[in-house]
């Protein structure tokens, strides 16, 4: 005859309810724990209290149960990874850093000479820059002391040629004077015919 597991024993799923311990309902009510002493009554109360409210023990159970399905669906998943990131860490620190490094001390030289180089052009054009603004804001400098002096002489002469324009404009009109002083004598001479 084939016995079957009790409920507490082997695999069972998430779903499956816990069995409590084997406690039989009608055995501890029996009249024999009703007519014994209060102390019966209170051991019978007591186990009716830690089985009803104190669930440590079924906690415990189904804490255990959870940490080996745990374990067993995600096996040694992460020691693998672990061991997969201390191999590429060694690589890394045994062959990648030296090659990285040599390769920078070869290059860095190369590009310290290029960059000095650089540096050096750069400075070289800088003063060609200042030395041809200095150049030209000397020559705008003079341009503009030789526009000043100009201007200064022809506002000199402006008096000597206003004067010799009004001496011109004084004798133009004199002669335009005369001339029609002379017109209206003959216009005179000519009226009294």
């Amino acid at each position: 005859m084939q016995t079957a597991p009790s409920p507490g024993v082997g695999k069972r799923s998430p779903l499956q309810p816990v069995a409590w311990a084997s406690w039989d309902f009608q055995s501890s009510y029996s009249l024999h724990s009703l007519d014994s002493a209060p102390l019966g009554q209170a051991r019978n109360l007591g186990e009716i209290h830690s089985r009803l409210l104190d669930h440590r023990p079924i906690i415990q159970g189904e804490t255990r149960y959870f940490v080996k399905e745990f374990e067993e669906k995600r096996g040694l998943r992460e020691m693998r990874v672990l061991e997969n990131l201390k191999n590429m860490i060694c690589e890394t620190n045994e062959h990648t850093l030296p090659k990285c490094k040599e390769t920078m001390r070869d290059n860095l030289n190369q590009v310290l000479l290029r960059l000095q180089a650089a540096n050096d052009s750069v400075c070289r054009l800088q003063q060609r820059e200042q030395e041809r603004k200095k150049i030209h804001n000397d020559h705008l400098i003079a341009s503009e002391k030789q526009q000043i002096l100009q201007w200064e002489a022809f506002m000199k002469e402006q008096p000597h040629k206003r004067a010799e324009v009004d001496e011109e404009h004084r004798k133009a009109m004199e002669r335009l004077r005369e001339q029609y002083a002379e017109m209206e004598k003959d216009l005179a001479k000519l009226s009294t015919f």
